[in-house]
Parts: C-alpha cells; sequence; structure tokens
C-alpha cells in the first residue's frame, strides 16, 4: 500500500483588504506629508500577530517594518515584511493604511508563509516545513562569489554588494479547477493561481557592477544558503531601453540657484535633502558616476540640439542634454504634487538628481536604486534621452521603489515597467498643458514611449497597440511573466489606455479588443486624470512586490471602488479595461443595453462519425444585416459566414470548439464574439483498442510497475475511482506502464488519447526537468519507434490535462504504448495516469 506522496501545495494567499468607512467623494485627493512617530509601528505589528495566532501561525512568525510614506486625506502606510525566526519571508508582505490617529483603514496583503512552523497553517502542506531551520550552511560571502561569478567575474563594484538571508518560498502558477480542461489559448488570467510548493534558506544578494566600457551590471540573486546554488537572478537595472535627443520643449523656464555669482541647476523649489541638498542635475561627463551639479556663468542654458559627440558637455551645446533633463525634472516632481499632493519620488520630498552625458554614446537612461537618481546617455542609435515622457518614466520607478517596489522579474516585473510607461504619458499629458493645475488633462500626449528620442520616428512602445514592436503581447497569456519586463509590461499599457480613453468596437481598428464582449462593445474611458488617480493608489496603498496582473486587477478595482464608490462608472470601467487584455471577465456599463448582442448561443453536439453536426446562433441589437464569421479553436474557417455552420463529424473533429464572430452595420460597426461549443465524435466505426484504459479493471492488461494502479489518499481519479500513479517516491526510481495496441491497416484515423496529473516538490527555480515521464511506442521486440510526448517536474498542474497524439503513422502494426518515469534522488514528482485511450475509425 502507498502512502500519500502528492505535494498539497500551499495557496499563494491575497487577503482581501479590510475596509472601514465609505468610499471617498470623486475629485482630486492630496497626499500629505508624513508625521515622524505618528504610526506606532509596534502596535500595529502586535496586532497583526494575535490575528497570525487565531490564524494558525506559530510565535516563530513575526513582522519587519520595511518603510512608511504618505497616503492621501491625511492617511500613511506602512509596508511591513513578514518573517519567520526573525528571517524576512521574500515577497511576503502587509501593507497597512492607517489615519491620523492610528486607526487602520485598510489591509492588503500578500502572504507565502503558509507551511511555515507548526501552528495549524502549516498543515496546509503536510508539516513538511514544521522544522525549518534559518542557520546557513554557507557563509554570505559565498553567496556573494556565486552571483558575481555568474554574471561578469571581472566587473567592479559601484557600491558594497550585499546579502540578505531570507526565507525563499517556491511558486508555481497552476491552473484552478475550472480551468483543468481548457487549452492554453482559452485561459484567461484568473484561471491561474500562484501557489507555495516549498521554502529554501536563501541569500537576496544584490550585486551593482560595471564591466568593461562602465556598462552597467546591476543585478538581483537568489542564492542557496545551503549549497551555493543559484535559483533566481533578474536584471535590476530599471531602464527604458533608449535615448533622448535635444529639440523637444523650446525655450523652457528652469529653477536655478544664484551663488556667489554663478549659477547651479540645484532647484531650490522642489525637494529637500538628499545628496546635494535638492533637485539637481549633474555632469557625468561620460563616466559612470554622477559627477558635479552643472553651474553656469549665466542663467541661460544650451542650444537646443543635439550633443555633438566628443564635443565639450559643459558648452552651450553640451548644457542641452542638461536642460532637457531638469525640465523632465520639474515637471514630473509638479505633476505629482500638484494633482496627488505626492512630494519627490518617497512622498516625504527628498532631493533626487538626474546625472546627464552618462558613459560614451550611451543608448539608455536608467533608475539606481542605490541613490535613488537616474542616469541619461547622450545615444548613438538614438538621441538623448531627456525627452519628457522618458524622465517621467525613470522618475516612476523612483516612485514605485518607495512604494510598493514591484519586483522587476515575471509579472510583477511588467507591472513595474508598465507604472514608468504611465507615468511618463502623465506626464507628458501635464507638461504640455503648460505644467499647472490639479488635474491631469486627457489630451497633450502622444500614448508613445520615446517616440521623440528615436532618429527615425519610431517609438519604443505603443501603449494603445503594445504588439505594433513585433514582441509586447497586446493581452495576457500564459507565460507571460517569461517576457522581458519591456514586453510583460504590454497588456497594462493597453489597460491604461482604454481605461482612461477606451476602446473601438471595430475590428480593422488598433484600439480594439476581442475580449469585450458585452455591452457596449466599445467600452468608454474615465479620463486621464481618473484612470491615473485609481493606478496611483492601487500602487501605493495595495500592491505589493509579487502583485501579477490577477492581483493588479483586484487591487484597481478596490481603489476605483475607494475613490469613486462600489457601483461606480469608474468601477466599472476598471473591469472592462481589465476584461480587455484578458485579465477578468467583461461586464456590461450602465446604459449599454440596445447594442448588438448573442440571444441564443451556439450548442455542443454529440455526433456519429459521417453524420452532420449543426452550430447556429441568433443575434440581436445593433443594425442589421449581420456578418458572421465561424471559428474552429479560434480559428477562422474559410466559406463559413452564416448564421448555421455545418461539418461533417470526423473522428479528428473529436473534442474541437467552433464559436462565431458576428458583426453589425452601423457606421461603426459593433462585434461580438459566442461561446464556444464543441463537438463529440462517436459511432460504431469508432474502436477502442486499449484494454482497462481506466484502470478499473486493476492491473488487466497491463505489465511493467503495476503496482502503481490502484487508488490512494492524495490524489483523485479522472474517470472511475482507479489510476496509475507513476512516481512520488522522492528518491531515485524508475516505473514504467505498457500495452500492446494493434493499429488496423485500414484506419483512417488512430488517437491515443491520456489523462495526466502532475505534481511536484522540485524546485521552482532554475527550471530544471529532474524527474521524467516519457510516453514512447515500441514494436513488438522493444525497439524504439518514436517518443510522443514528455513530461517532467516542470510540467505540474492543479489537476488533470487531457493530451493526445496520432497513431495512424503506425497503421498495420501491433505496436507497445509505454509510460517511462524516472525520479532523481530527491523531491518527489507524481505522475498520475488515468483514462488511456486509442480510438481508431
Amino acid at each position: 500500500m502507498r502512502i500519500c506522496r502528492s505535494l498539497i501545495a500551499a495557496s499563494l494567499a491575497v487577503l482581501p483588504l479590510m475596509l472601514w468607512g465609505d468610499a471617498h467623494a470623486a475629485g482630486p485627493l492630496m497626499a500629505g506629508p508624513l508625521v515622524a512617530g505618528a504610526t506606532d509601528t509596534a502596535a500595529l505589528a502586535a496586532r497583526l500577530r494575535g490575528a497570525d495566532l487565531k490564524r494558525g501561525f506559530d510565535p516563530d512568525h513575526g513582522y519587519l517594518v520595511e518603510r512608511h510614506h504618505p497616503g492621501v486625506d491625511g492617511t500613511r502606510i506602512t509596508r511591513m515584511a513578514h518573517t519567520y525566526k526573525g528571517v524576512r519571508v521574500f515577497q511576503s508582505e502587509s501593507v497597512l493604511v492607517t489615519n491620523d490617529i492610528g486607526k487602520i483603514v485598510s489591509e492588503s496583503a500578500s502572504d507565502r508563509r503558509a507551511g511555515l512552523g507548526y501552528g495549524a497553517a502549516s498543515a496546509k502542506m503536510g508539516g513538511r516545513f514544521s522544522s525549518f531551520s534559518v542557520q546557513p550552511a554557507i557563509p554570505p560571502q559565498a553567496a556573494l562569489n556565486a552571483a558575481a561569478t555568474a554574471l561578469a567575474p571581472r566587473a567592479m563594484d559601484v557600491i558594497k554588494p550585499s546579502a540578505e538571508l531570507i526565507v525563499y518560498p517556491h511558486v508555481a502558477s497552476v491552473r484552478t479547477a475550472a480551468a483543468v480542461n481548457k487549452t492554453d489559448g482559452e485561459l484567461n488570467a484568473i484561471d491561474l493561481e500562484e501557489r507555495v510548493t516549498g521554502y529554501e534558506l536563501a541569500y537576496l544578494v544584490r550585486t551593482r557592477m560595471v564591466a568593461a566600457g562602465s556598462r552597467p551590471v546591476y543585478y538581483d540573486s537568489i542564492v542557496s544558503a545551503t549549497d551555493g546554488r543559484l535559483l533566481k537572478q533578474w536584471n535590476a537595472l530599471q531602464t527604458v531601453i533608449g535615448s533622448g535627443n535635444s529639440q523637444y520643449n523650446g525655450t523652457v523656464p528652469l529653477s536655478t540657484t544664484l551663488s556667489n555669482g554663478v549659477y547651479s541647476m540645484r532647484d531650490p523649489l522642489r525637494g529637500t535633502g538628499g545628496t546635494f541638498g535638492a533637485m539637481a542635475i549633474t555632469n557625468a561627463d561620460h563616466g559612470r558616476t554622477a559627477g558635479a551639479v552643472y553651474t553656469n556663468a549665466t542663467n541661460t542654458w544650451g542650444d537646443g540640439q543635439q550633443y555633438i559627440e566628443g564635443g565639450s558637455t559643459t558648452n552651450a551645446n553640451g548644457q542641452t542634454a542638461a536642460v532637457n533633463a531638469m525640465w523632465g525634472l520639474m515637471n514630473t516632481y509638479d505633476m505629482l504634487k500638484n494633482t496627488l499632493g505626492w512630494q519627490s519620488l518617497d512622498g516625504n520630498n527628498t532631493a533626487t538628481y538626474i546625472a546627464a552625458h552618462v558613459n560614451t554614446a550611451y543608448d539608455n537612461a536608467y533608475y539606481d536604486d542605490t541613490c535613488r537618481c537616474m542616469f541619461i546617455g547622450d545615444g548613438s542609435f538614438f538621441t538623448n534621452l531627456g525627452s519628457i515622457d522618458v524622465i517621467g518614466h525613470e522618475m516612476s520607478h523612483g516612485v514605485t521603489a518607495a512604494t510598493s517596489n514591484l519586483t522587476y522579474f515575471g509579472e510583477s516585473g511588467g507591472l513595474n515597467e508598465s507604472s514608468s510607461d504611465i507615468g511618463g504619458e502623465v506626464t507628458e499629458a501635464y507638461a504640455r498643458a503648460g505644467g499647472t493645475g490639479t488635474t491631469i488633462p486627457s489630451s497633450g500626449n502622444d500614448w508613445l514611449i520615446g517616440a521623440e528620442i528615436s532618429r527615425t520616428g519610431t517609438p519604443l512602445r505603443w501603449m494603445y497597440k503594445p504588439s505594433k514592436d513585433g514582441l509586447s503581447p497586446d493581452a495576457w497569456r500564459s507565460g507571460l511573466g517569461n517576457l522581458d519586463v519591456h514586453y510583460s509590461s504590454g497588456p497594462n499599457n493597453r489597460m491604461f489606455y482604454f481605461l482612461a480613453r477606451g476602446s473601438e468596437s471595430s475590428t480593422s481598428s488598433e484600439r480594439y479588443s476581442p475580449y469585450l464582449t458585452r455591452m457596449p462593445r466599445a467600452m468608454t474611458g474615465i479620463g486621464t486624470d481618473k484612470a491615473f488617480r485609481i493606478w496611483f493608489r492601487a500602487n501605493t496603498t495595495k500592491f505589493t512586490a509579487s502583485t501579477n496582473y490577477v492581483d493588479a486587477r483586484a487591487k484597481m478595482l478596490l481603489a476605483a471602488q475607494e475613490l469613486y464608490g462600489v457601483a461606480s462608472r469608474e468601477a466599472t470601467a476598471v473591469q472592462r479595461a481589465y476584461a480587455a487584455i484578458n485579465v477578468g471577465t467583461d461586464v456590461d456599463e450602465a446604459g449599454g443595453g440596445g447594442g448588438l448582442s448573442i440571444s441564443s448561443q451556439p450548442a455542443s453536439v454529440t455526433a456519429a462519425p459521417g453524420v452532420i453536426a449543426d452550430f447556429s446562433v441568433t443575434v440581436g441589437g445593433g443594425v442589421a444585416p449581420y456578418r458572421y464569421q465561424w471559428m474552429r479553436n479560434g480559428a477562422d474557417i474559410a466559406g463559413a459566414t452564416g448564421p448555421t455552420y455545418s461539418v461533417v463529424a470526423r473522428s479528428r473533429h473529436n473534442g474541437a470548439g467552433y464559436s462565431v464572430r458576428v458583426s453589425d452595420s452601423a457606421a461603426t460597426p459593433s462585434s461580438v464574439t459566442s461561446a464556444t461549443a464543441r463537438l463529440t465524435v462517436t459511432g460504431s466505426n469508432v474502436t477502442e483498442r486499449v484494454v482497462n484504459g481506466s484502470f478499473e479493471a486493476g492491473s488487466y492488461g497491463w505489465s511493467g510497475t503495476t503496482s502503481a494502479i490502484g487508488s490512494a489518499a492524495g490524489q483523485a481519479a479522472y474517470d472511475g475511482v482507479r489510476f496509475a500513479w507513476l512516481g512520488g517516491n522522492g528518491y531515485g526510481s524508475r516505473e514504467s506502464l505498457s500495452q500492446a495496441v494493434s493499429i488496423p491497416a485500414s484506419a483512417t484515423a488512430a488517437d491515443l488519447s491520456f489523462a495526466l496529473h502532475v505534481d511536484t516538490a522540485e524546485f521552482d527555480s532554475p527550471n530544471y526537468p529532474y524527474d521524467k515521464l516519457t510516453v514512447t511506442v515500441k514494436d513488438a521486440a522493444g525497439q524504439l519507434l518514436g517518443t510522443l510526448a514528455s513530461f517532467s517536474n516542470l510540467s505540474r498542474a492543479s489537476g488533470y490535462q487531457v493530451h493526445a497524439y496520432s497513431l495512424l503513422a503506425y497503421k498495420g502494426q501491433t505496436v507497445t504504448l509505454t509510460f517511462d518515469m524516472r525520479e532523481d534522488v530527491s523531491l518527489q514528482t507524481s505522475f498520475v495516469i488515468d483514462k488511456v485511450s486509442v480510438r481508431t475509425q
């Protein structure tokens, strides 16, 4: 009898916000200064610990205050890291909003602690980590060496590297129960959830170095504190991948300082303290350090021309890069302060600076978290990076770093980069309208990132249609977090554009979304000012370091409800804007009735081979006549352009999904897509070739490791009560199951299908297939004819996935199907197989 070996993954819980009080009235909301000592962090931590004990966490769990910043209406935000035995749990934190008397207004959390310790909560992971040790086996220096060696062994440190001991949760993205049988193309972001699968003691190593040619090498790394393995590594340099020119704004006023007859680019009106005592622009003079603050004998700066490579960085031509930077800095500061009451990057009015002329002909700009400052290159492929949207972008990285600190990889990294694109476009709109006022205009910006810095006029990114760059997706898709953050930002950029400006219903428009299926077909925007207020509130008071697209949608909706009301059009717009990028479901707008809609959806059909299967749709509203386009598995079917589509059922069509896209004849056509109907093909001329494919008769018909067949706690059957459980041992092992099947020479179709569930305790990073299952076809002599599929610990899923493969290439033969599992020396992976079928026709 087998013991339960499946990994019971602990859910990555995003705690619901607990709200006190009514939603604020619509209108500008301003952040207030943080009063030192006004928030009793010890009392807050004590309240959270008390709640933890009730939730089943043992006393080894605690809290560490990471940072404070102001909120709106006199509120203050406290971000508290979760700790275990005094060690921070990576990306696990609580965000508390308190009022002026210290009462908690709201709480947002990303909790990755479940499973640690001996409390009742650890039962979610079977108590496997009840005695988790926080004593490292290797010293910090060994972790530093491992990270540096993997990056650039000969690079020089800009600042001293650091190694923080952390508890690193291994996190897997798994399907929800409702999405088990969906294809990847049918997945919505809400169909996946993140689950903690295990813990490892590790070091978070921060290295800030320069390599040959003064190239910045800024990375964060997760290094195992047990054996020095590199678990995760990501680029921490927050850039826009570009540079800029110097003819963006014409003649502009600058705020400078006069001292002893010399003018300097220190702004006495914005920011205090910091490295230079005020907001400042410095001259890196082609180096990698900030250099000195710009000075001039007169208060007239620059010549308005692109920097001439090799020339002086202090003459009029060289000063223009500094003019660009100062103008961008002033407008970004003023936009945040005048519209939101937010001062500087951290909200506490701490001065920052921008270093111009960094490196030589440098085609980049970046935010540096070590100095909370920005560096701007002169460019070669591009022009000088000082355009208003680029400066706003980089300064917005500083705001995110001071608040949510979205980790710069995966989906959170894409949201971090998108937040900066949003900040850049909002700053551009504000500056183009004169740089004054308490609201952000809905015009003036181009919704293009870096168009001005391009020598060809081609921008770096299109917010309304991200895919125009050839790399960024327009909507969320499975695997989005594996893209570079400058591309995974695309869907959220599009969300913000739709939220501010709305979408269009014409399928030929670049502002059309096929995911908006409710009424009206074109969603209505709420204006840039309201869209930015919602985004800023969510980012500063609700997002955590691990926030992904699903979490962002939920917290954006809460922010809209707090600002404008639960049933407000602004809250509806948030739902629609995220639905437009395949995150969550679409909803109707108030007053949206009367538009084109589907009154009768196509129904699923079961038919024998050779029988005609009909799919029909009924529509109403809009403007007749209607135009139809039927699709099979999302692809257009040529000639299928009527309200009914008929197909002769064939074995190869079994399980296919049919839907239809309908458009009306309005001057601005509306379009709607139906639900998907399934075709199931059955019939007497279809023959099942596998014996006992659901294992309900035990080992009958099967050979090999037949002890794997049965039922056991910890796994469920896909069909009936029995299944075949290969692996799950947690030590070096090999198991297999085989059965011979005959494929008639006359077969016109021969399809293998089986249901497979994979769960694992293996690490999610690095992405290495430690444990494997292969599905092969062999001849009567045992010689390999072909490998149909290969699965591993990387194939983990929350439930069964159905896989299908054609065996028609083996017709006229008797072949042996083999499921062969190999497990390495540690950490189990379970491959659970059920409902094996070979159907021939």
